[in-house]
């Protein structure tokens, strides 16, 4: 950073203003150091990205609640508090609208985060694997036995029970719905076969459901490449938010422009140096331009699946 000599009279209001925004500024700042330790203690939660990164303070969902039960008891159900509760209340709106289903969970995260095979993401707490909800051929609903693969007919073989099962599309539908719409879900991606997408679309546009929610699931829906076919379970990724960046969390792939604030810029070193000396100016120069960088100095998101 460049000598720069500041005003030597700076007012008491504008140091109440300005110190505040520094310790706000030398956190952004921070975030840029990826490893959490006490020399970086502003780098916390979901540090990094979904496939190279680590968390820390993360929630850990409950082995079964309402609506909702583990796949497996393998302490593999770590993640950011607010994506956590929002899947915990997603499968209670399943369970109050449709009762008698239940959202079988696979994994999220390990509770500090890290690869965990055979995964290629899963590591800092953003992501969480959600089996889709079965029923018999008669219509009962039942918890799936596990990762099932659900053909065009919607129809996937049980090996254990020997015998078929149904996707069940209006639960799966209404799980969808309730994530899109929780503003703490802030859904990024939802993983999950061309298949099972169109039938999901084309239940929720036969039913009238709102368009502004189908358009969103359109744009939030995608068959990995790689990553398998994802015709057993829908992969659900949080994007991060301001507060998540302010403390080590990597934006990568498309910013979703109804999710407020997501697409805010993360300030370079020059720009925190920039605004640093603005803060510091007499009351007198608030007229002056803006030192802030401008929205083309952003950060352009690398888009990865």
């Amino acid at each position: 950073m460049p000598t720069t000599t500041f005003p030597l009279r700076v007012s008491k209001l504008a140091t109440r203003v300005a110190l505040p925004a520094i310790a706000l500024v030398a956190a952004a700042s921070t975030a840029c150091v990826r490893v959490p330790s006490p020399l970086t203690p502003l780098v916390a939660g979901s540090v990094g990205m979904p496939h190279r990164g680590v968390l820390t303070e993360g929630a850990e969902l409950a082995k079964s609640g309402d609506g909702f039960a583990l796949l497996r008891d393998n302490d593999r159900g770590y993640g950011l508090p607010r994506f956590v509760h929002a899947i915990e209340r997603a499968a209670a709106i399943v369970a109050a609208v449709r009762p008698g289903g239940t959202l079988v969970i696979g994994d999220l995260s390990a509770q500090n985060g890290g690869s965990i095979m055979p995964h290629f993401s899963h590591r800092n707490g953003r992501d969480a694997d959600l089996v889709f909800f079965a029923m018999t051929l008669e219509g009962v609903p039942i918890p799936s036995p596990g990762f099932l693969h659900y053909g065009a007919d919607g129809l996937a073989w049980d090996e254990t029970e020997h015998r078929y099962l149904r996707f069940d599309v209006e639960r799966e539908w209404i799980l969808v719905k309730s994530l899109l719409e929780d503003d703490q879900a802030r859904v990024q991606w939802m993983f999950i076969s061309r298949t099972a997408e169109a039938m999901l679309l084309e239940w929720a546009s036969a039913r009238g459901e709102p368009a502004e929610t189908i358009a969103h699931a359109h744009d939030v829906m995608a068959q990995p490449q790689p990553g398998g076919e994802h015709d057993d379970h829908i992969h659900v990724r949080t994007a991060c938010s301001v507060d998540d960046m302010v403390h080590g969390c990597e934006t990568n792939g498309p910013t979703r422009p109804w999710l407020a604030i997501s697409a805010t810029p993360r300030l370079d070193a020059a720009g925190v140096d920039e605004l640093v000396l603005a803060l510091l100016q007499p009351l007198d120069a608030v007229n002056a331009p803006s030192p802030l960088p401008s929205a083309a100095a952003a950060p352009t998101p690398i888009a990865a699946r």
